[in-house]
């Protein structure tokens, strides 16, 4: 091959490589990757204690992230971390929603509210019987030396024997006529008799059924006093009322 035969060919060589680097295609750069998507939000809720008694408080302790908005049923709109004090009257449910770019989330919390005890028993006092209310509210009457009629004091303790007797209109009673140890049997036999018929008449008197009351006298035989003193004589002048008849 001569030299101007060499020269074309080269010259052709080289024209085949600019018309082939010309119709190759230029590469598109590589796009930057997309952002990451927003983080989703978390919620944490607890109540302490867990469980009380009606009228106690509870306290709710919560805690969210990646949130722009944070509330809980029945408090409303809250900050995303907190505390707060409740006092529910019957059992409930708090319910946090929490709600951010990146989605939401939500927890609840729970207090059982429970009645209060019933308050301790008090110990029954033993009821006193109708015999032992008697001896209670019932009064002596007593009379001056050698006399049966009533005195004044003698007549504010029939009123209230005569009470007594008709709020109990089952209770029977024995009047006994005493008297103090001066005089002869006889005698203060007869004037018992006359002391315990007194106050026998003054409570019919008073409104109390005759058949209710039985009378007997005594005389001095049986002295509520052994002493040989006016004080004594006293005591022992007397219409003593006896629960039941004999």
């Amino acid at each position: 091959m001569n030299h101007r035969t060499k020269w074309f060919v080269l010259m052709l060589a080289l024209a085949l490589i600019l018309v082939g680097g010309a119709c190759k295609k230029k590469v598109a750069p590589t796009p930057p990757p997309p952002p990451p998507p927003p983080p989703q939000p978390t919620a944490t809720i607890s109540v302490s204690p867990e469980s009380v008694q009606k009228g106690q408080s509870a306290t709710i302790t919560w805690s969210s992230q990646n949130a722009t908005e944070v509330n809980i049923d029945g408090i409303g709109k809250v900050d995303a971390q907190g505390s707060q004090s409740v006092t529910p009257s019957d059992s409930t449910t708090y319910h946090l929603t929490a709600k951010g770019p990146g989605g939401s989330a939500d927890a609840t919390a729970r207090v059982t509210v429970t009645a209060p005890p019933p308050p301790p028993q008090q110990p029954q006092q033993p009821t006193a019987t109708e015999e032992q209310l008697f001896s209670q509210n019932v009064k002596d009457v007593f009379f001056d030396y050698d006399k049966y009629d009533i005195r004044a004091d003698g007549q504010s303790a029939i009123q209230g024997n005569a009470a007594f007797l008709q709020q109990h209109p089952n209770v029977k009673i024995t009047i006994e006529g005493h008297c103090d140890e001066r005089g002869s049997t006889e005698y203060n036999l007869a004037l018992g008799d006359n002391r315990a018929s007194t106050a026998k008449t003054a409570l019919v008197s008073a409104g109390v059924s005759a058949d209710r009351i039985k009378t007997i006298s005594y005389g001095k035989e049986k002295p509520a006093c052994t002493e040989s003193t006016e004080a004594c004589w006293q005591q022992n002048r007397r219409a003593h009322f006896v629960y039941g008849q004999k």
